[in-house]
């Protein structure tokens, strides 16, 4: 039945300057009327619903104020790069600073290798690749380095 999320929603204080945004990510307008503008993220399959509001306002909370974008295991090691070429900055999360990301999720039985960085209004954006799924491997959170050293793999 169901496929795959194919919306989610942020609010922006300025809606030009977060479709700006965004679209340096790469994702593409589909819609704007008024306060709000839809962007795709995988066209027909996914977007994101940008609402010029107050709301932005309320305080950082994770379950309201954050997305993850998946990108492939392949990609997840430039993607500081890449952001660093669009002008956007990796964030300081869960005690890793920015050089030390990717950062390892170990979120049993599942294993993510995540870098976060913020919108224009703070929201929490993370870009985010699946490193093992439905395997029971307990270990603390560690940099992306530091897991393929631990698992003997090569970062090629």
């Amino acid at each position: 039945m169901i496929k795959g999320l194919y919306e989610a929603h942020l609010p922006v204080s300025h809606l030009e300057t977060s479709i700006d945004f965004y679209q340096r990510l790469g994702l593409k307008l589909a819609h704007r009327k008024g306060s709000i503008a839809f962007l795709w993220i995988e066209k027909e399959k996914s977007w994101l619903g940008l609402w010029e509001c107050e709301q932005v306002k309320i305080p950082y909370h994770p379950s309201i104020r954050h997305i993850a974008f998946q990108v492939d295991l392949e990609d997840i090691q430039k993607t500081k790069a890449w952001l660093e070429e669009r002008n956007i900055e990796v964030r300081e999360a869960f005690g890793f600073l920015p050089e030390h990301q990717p950062l390892v999720l170990p979120n049993n039985p599942q294993a993510h290798a995540s870098i976060y960085f913020r919108d224009p209004d703070d929201n929490s954006l993370e870009l985010i690749a699946p490193l093992r799924i439905d395997v029971v491997e307990d270990f603390e959170m560690m940099s992306l380095d530091d897991w393929y050293k631990q698992k003997g793999l090569s970062l090629d």
